[in-house]
């Protein structure tokens, strides 16, 4: 697993793309582990996503960052034999996750590959949708990654992305940094290095979208609050999926991590409901056209 010597100049753009591409490759495995919650957690998401860009049978589909697959999977559904998705992702364990929940499904119409979305390897005009629910804010040029969306899609081709709003609005995951913060002294992510409240300005998400050239592009805020039965069940399971956080917790020594637990669950307090703990989350959906 890579760390980051905080006391270094911020990284070059392709040490920052190393560093990235193996921390969620060194999460693959949690992600498998929760891959329902994942499901389950996005669900609305995916549904506005896809309701936005209107997959239709025979339509070739693009999901990248797929992580567990969930969103390319429901667009399998809707495209049907006639139609193709491809789940990809830039960590190969996570691409290799989704290709295997999907066929466990029995999804024929799906492959899984490795592709990078500020790079993606295939040619131009080669798909009618493009998926990226939760990943376009990890690149480290999004304006890049969104360049490469606006290739990859034929003329009259939709576009959909979700990530995640402000800060303040997603206590769910920015208690946790702050958390972190005050516990080590480091911020989180570290600098140089995005993370996933990269893209949340609501301006400048619908500018990167215009400046690559889509028309008709359309913003909403979708309320996602993260649910657990438990406080230590949120935390365990934020603390293994959450890319960055989770290469650092994993380096605090013992009484760190106990101390960082005490911080987190007096901050959690006052999100306890009878049924367990719910945080307030909040993701942006950008859906556009391709002229």
């Amino acid at each position: 697993m890579h760390s980051i010597n905080h006391q270094s100049p911020v990284l070059d753009p392709e040490s920052v793309r190393s560093l990235v591409h193996a921390m969620w490759a060194s999460v693959a495995g949690h992600w498998a582990e929760h891959a329902d919650y994942v499901d389950a957690r996005g669900e609305a998401a995916t549904a506005l996503m896809l309701d936005r860009v209107a997959p239709a049978p025979g339509d070739q589909v693009l999901e990248l960052a797929c992580g567990p697959g969930s969103t390319g999977m429901a667009a399998a559904r809707l495209v049907g034999p006639s139609g193709h998705v491809v789940l990809s992702d830039v960590a190969a364990p996570m691409a290799a996750m989704a290709g295997a929940r999907a066929e466990a499904l029995g999804l024929a119409n799906t492959a899984s590959a490795v592709l990078d979305l500020e790079a993606i390897d295939v040619a131009d005009h080669s798909f009618d949708v493009v998926l990226c629910r939760e990943g376009l804010m990890f690149a480290v040029d999004p304006a890049r990654a969104a360049e490469e969306i606006h290739r990859v899609l034929r003329p009259g081709g939709r576009v959909a992305v979700a990530v995640w709003g402000p800060p303040a609005e997603n206590p769910w995951l920015s208690l946790v940094f702050e958390a972190v913060t005050a516990e080590t002294g480091r911020p989180v992510p570290p600098p140089g290095v995005p993370g996933p409240f990269s893209l949340s300005d609501r301006g400048a998400l619908v500018a990167l979208l215009s400046t690559a050239g889509f028309d008709e592009v359309r913003l909403e805020d979708l309320p996602t609050p993260a649910k657990a039965r438990s406080f230590d069940e949120w935390w365990s399971r934020t603390r293994a999926m959450a890319g960055p956080l989770a290469t650092v917790v994993a380096q605090l020594p013992a009484a760190s991590q106990a101390s960082l637990t005490d911080r987190l669950r007096a901050v959690a307090a006052p999100f306890t409901t009878p049924d367990g703990v719910e945080l307030p989350g909040l993701a942006l959906v950008v859906s556009a056209t391709r002229p």
